[in-house]
């Protein structure tokens, strides 16, 4: 059984920056205290509105296929959906079967429904059971929370049901955040690996010259575009 302590201060969504609600919880590997189970890396916890559903199904095996990519950042991948151990265990069957992928990272149980309230997925008039819930009633347990070494919200991703998420763009987002994290850098839009990327804004000229002695490309004096630090 899950345990959360529900407060008014995060029965809204997590924003970045934000200290991710911390709780205990069953999974399909054992119990988990999710910031202990963090430990000094990264986390990518993504949600789902119920088991044996079409898009949540081809979700759970594309994050299967990346995982040895996630692992590779130092990030681990935990999903949760609002249904008990025992149906995501019949579930990861149907998962491998049909998308040609094992899921090897922990899917936790919510059937009492405190972690999707606890993260401001489904508000507290929505009952303490997912019995007799269909996926609509649960539509809005669909985000993606990426999760710092220093158990910050660093990004958080809501999409709606008919949609498929996109896990090799919260790659990307990864990247960039540990990139950034390291190099007072920014990166602009579309960025991926090896692209140019943007001197912060809160590193000055001097600082900038110190750092990038060849200077740097400045179309604007607030835009300065160096390539990416290696």
């Amino acid at each position: 059984m899950s345990t959360a302590t529900l407060d008014p201060a995060t029965s809204s969504i997590p924003r970045i920056n934000d200290t991710a609600p911390d709780f205990t919880a069953d999974t399909t590997q054992g119990t988990i205290r999710f910031h202990k189970w963090i430990g000094d890396g990264w986390a990518v916890l993504f949600s789902h509105p119920k088991d044996f559903t079409p898009v949540c199904t081809t979700e759970l095996g594309s994050m299967a296929k990346l995982q040895p990519e996630f692992a590779k950042r130092n990030a681990k991948i935990l999903a949760v959906s609002v249904d008990p151990v025992s149906d995501h265990v019949k579930w990861q069957s149907d998962i491998e079967e049909t998308q040609g992928a094992k899921v090897n990272y922990p899917m936790i149980g919510d059937p009492q429904l405190k972690i999707a309230k606890l993260y401001g997925m489904l508000p507290a008039s929505a009952g303490d059971s997912s019995q007799g819930r269909t996926p609509n009633d649960n539509a809005t347990v669909r985000t993606v929370f990426v999760i710092g070494p220093d158990k910050k919200i660093k990004m958080q991703l809501s999409y709606p049901m008919s949609t498929g998420r996109n896990f090799d763009e919260i790659l990307r987002v990864i990247d960039s955040l540990q990139l950034t994290a390291k190099h007072q850098v920014a990166t602009p839009a579309n960025w991926k690996q090896g692209d140019d990327v943007i001197i912060s804004g809160a590193v000055s000229n001097e600082q900038a010259q110190q750092k990038y002695p060849a200077g740097w490309k400045s179309p604007k004096p607030y835009l300065r575009i160096v390539p990416q630090p290696k």
